[in-house]
């Protein structure tokens, strides 16, 4: 009897040892940040996100939105997740080149014609290696890299018809590498700030312009602090959801594949609002007594031909080209 106490005691011993050893798939909650307003297509795809990540999971895998910079700025949620925070947000890619240098590309100026071709190498074998490096080099897990924001247009206090237009102009623009370089190949001074302070900083002059998609210029009513939309759509704001990957990792197998193929589903979502609502955002920016323009881009494509090579971006664009097969 008492070997059998004895082989029982071990037997539970080991069971012990495999529970801790093993991972456990408890309820997981994914909190994602956003710096965006809440009836921004991208919050508007996050909330559609929850709803069905929770039905299709049972309510194992949770999730919480938090919008217009709860979270804190994009960079800011990007460093929380990094640090092992419960934290994911919608961040444009570039922002994630500083871990593989190749998702800089995504970024690139005058790179997609159309939301289909981004959404089409977002799903691409080639991408998504770029995207597996992400979560050994930098802690994050991207699970869509198909949200599209829009084109990218100047918001200024003067007209502008070409990049000579630009020269001396603080222009607001994310803290990348690729936007920064873009922004100064157009001719302006890229000034990196908090997409929160942008407002502010244009009311205040700290700032001379800015440059962001028809929603989120309509979001942030920043038709109240400029003078002037130009259609430059320098870049296609196409962007990541990503989470922390310790948050990531408490999640199953099989739950995981569902909320990424759900991250999927609802960037394409998200971006089709985008595109719907892109052009109406731009009438109310104008009904608001902003000036919209087109513009001949030439001169800017011109202009901003050179960072591919300043940024060591051939290699990547080629494959962008081989997989749209142009």
């Amino acid at each position: 009897m008492n070997r059998s106490i004895k082989t029982l005691g071990i037997c539970l011993a080991l069971a012990a040892g495999l529970s801790l050893s093993m991972p456990a798939f408890a309820a997981t909650t994914l909190r994602i940040g956003t710096v965006l307003a809440p009836n921004d297509p991208m919050g508007q795809g996050l909330e559609k996100f929850k709803a069905e990540v929770e039905k299709a999971t049972n309510g194992e895998v949770l999730v919480q939105v938090f919008h217009n910079s709860q979270l804190g700025d994009t960079t800011e949620m990007i460093d929380q997740a990094r640090a092992g925070a419960n934290v994911g947000t919608v961040t444009d890619v570039a922002r994630l080149s500083s871990f593989v240098p190749s998702l800089a590309i995504m970024s690139a100026p005058f790179l997609f014609d159309t939301y289909e071709q981004a959404d089409k190498f977002a799903l691409s074998e080639q991408y998504l290696a770029w995207g597996d490096e992400l979560k050994e080099k930098s802690g994050l897990v991207m699970l869509a890299s198909n949200w599209y924001q829009g084109p990218r247009h100047a918001l200024t206090q003067k007209p502008v018809s070409s990049p000579a237009d630009l020269k001396g102009v603080r222009m607001r623009t994310i803290g990348a590498p690729i936007w920064i370089e873009t922004i100064r190949a157009m001719g302006a001074e890229p000034t990196p700030i908090a997409w929160g302070e942008v407002y502010s900083a244009l009311q205040l002059g700290s700032i001379d312009a800015a440059e962001a998609q028809p929603t989120a210029i309509k979001g942030a009513k920043l038709y109240e602090v400029i003078k002037h939309v130009t259609k430059t759509g320098h870049i296609q704001l196409v962007t990541a959801l990503v989470v922390s990957a310790d948050a990531w990792d408490q999640i199953s197998p099989e739950n995981q594949k569902i909320v990424r193929d759900l991250a999927v589903e609802n960037g394409r979502y998200a971006s089709q609002l985008t595109i719907d609502l892109g052009e109406q955002a731009l009438a109310d920016v104008a009904a608001n007594g902003v000036t919209i323009s087109e513009v001949d881009l030439a001169p800017f494509k011109e202009a901003v031909s050179g960072v591919y090579g300043l940024l060591e971006l051939e290699a990547e664009a080629a494959v962008v080209n081989e997989v749209l097969g142009r």
